[in-house]
């Protein structure tokens, strides 16, 4: 599975309210676009449907803005981006015995697919595996100042 824009857009957003996670004031949108480079009117859709899915939570009002509706440790990759792209990733037709043309899958073919599920699987697990938290503690490590 690729990763879109929209999909990279909502996991720097839910980074940045992660890293402010203690904070008590809420992020404001036009402060997530402007650190991370987001367009807003894309991020306004975004941050909907991450509040929907109850990751993070809005605060109207002149100081209102995002916060995240859990500790940055138990959000993960996956859980974003199952938010975002909700749809099942192609399969490739590894789920079909049958080749493209119609006809019974060759052995190379279905070896080939065999593959293919493993790297899917390989890439769910990570994304699994992955916190905002992880993320956070591993990019700390690449920040210095000259």
């Amino acid at each position: 599975m690729l990763f879109s824009a929209k999909d990279e857009y909502a996991c720097l957003a839910m980074l940045e309210l992660a890293v402010r996670h203690g904070d008590p004031h809420p992020v404001r949108l036009v402060d997530i676009a402007e650190k991370q480079g987001i367009p807003q009117r894309f991020l306004v859709l975004i941050l909907l449907q991450l509040k929907g899915a109850g990751l993070i939570y809005s605060t109207r009002g002149a100081a209102g803005g995002y916060q995240l509706a859990r500790s940055p440790d138990e959000i993960t990759l996956a859980d974003i981006l199952d938010t975002i792209d909700r749809t099942e990733p192609a399969q490739n037709g590894t789920n079909r015995a049958v080749n493209r043309s119609g006809g019974e899958a060759s052995t190379l073919t279905t070896t080939l697919r065999g593959v293919w599920e493993k790297v899917a699987k390989a890439q769910q697990e990570i994304l699994e595996r992955t916190s905002l938290s992880a993320l956070i503690e591993a990019g700390q490590g690449l920040q210095y100042v000259i």
